[in-house]
């Protein structure tokens, strides 16, 4: 096989259910199963899921105000290098940061482990926003991190996780799988995604070239162009 190709992954399946009341409970009661095969593009060590060339993605800040920053119980996922980043560029992040999100850095840390035991980005408090969020003047959560990034205090951009979402990397041994993450809060994007046609991989050109780099980024885009004229036959 070469080093970029279409790979029938497997047999995947979608369970419709619904809510049912009976003697006073709540209960899940199976309507459907489909059945599917899905499709993965392998390039090199990654693996990629067809979704991410099927479905639109493009952020819609004016209709979200930023809320994947703010939803959610966790922070913001964090490789370990990142985390110390933080720690070491702190002083640069902190004049873009608010009173809360300081003040829960330091009685938590620059990064903290969550109920799964997966190194994060602090909150603010518990269900609240990322600790390293601030809002603008219509109240839309952006990022310090960027921020100083963006006004060239950085020499980095914010974490990866946050920079690729809605993709999120999997790793399985030597195999890194590139996924289609799907978040209500994200409805404006996909929406406005559909509107301007546009694939979630070519929105997130930048980040995907920041971690895979230039020629991977070009094999991507040509297996994309292959696989959807599969689709027209």
């Amino acid at each position: 096989m070469c080093s970029s190709d279409l790979v029938l992954e497997g047999l995947g399946h979608k369970t419709k259910i619904k809510g049912i009341k009976q003697r006073g409970l709540f209960l899940l009661q199976p309507l459907y199963t489909i059945f599917y095969l899905y499709i993965m593009l392998l390039i090199d060590q990654t693996r990629i899921s067809e979704e991410l060339i099927k479905k639109a993605f493009v952020c819609d800040l004016s209709a979200c105000k930023g809320a994947c920053c703010v939803a959610g119980a966790s922070g913001a996922p964090l490789e370990a290098n990142e985390a110390d980043a933080l720690k070491k560029d702190f002083n640069k992040i902190k004049p873009y940061m608010v009173a809360q999100g300081i003040s829960a850095v330091k009685k938590q840390g620059y990064a903290v482990y969550d109920s799964d035991g997966d190194l994060t980005t602090p909150l603010v408090g518990p269900e609240k926003e990322c600790a390293y969020v601030y809002f603008d003047a219509d109240q839309t959560a952006k990022c310090a991190i960027e921020k100083a990034y963006t006004e060239g205090k950085l020499s980095w951009n914010k974490p990866l996780s946050c920079h690729l979402y809605p993709i999120r990397i999997n790793r399985n041994k030597e195999i890194e799988v590139l996924k289609y993450s799907r978040w209500s809060v994200c409805a404006p994007a996909c929406e406005n995604g559909a509107r301007l046609k546009v694939p979630v991989y070519k929105f997130l050109k930048a980040p995907l070239i920041r971690k895979f780099g230039v020629q991977w980024f070009k094999k991507l885009d040509e297996l994309a162009s292959r696989y959807l004229q599969s689709q027209i036959k």
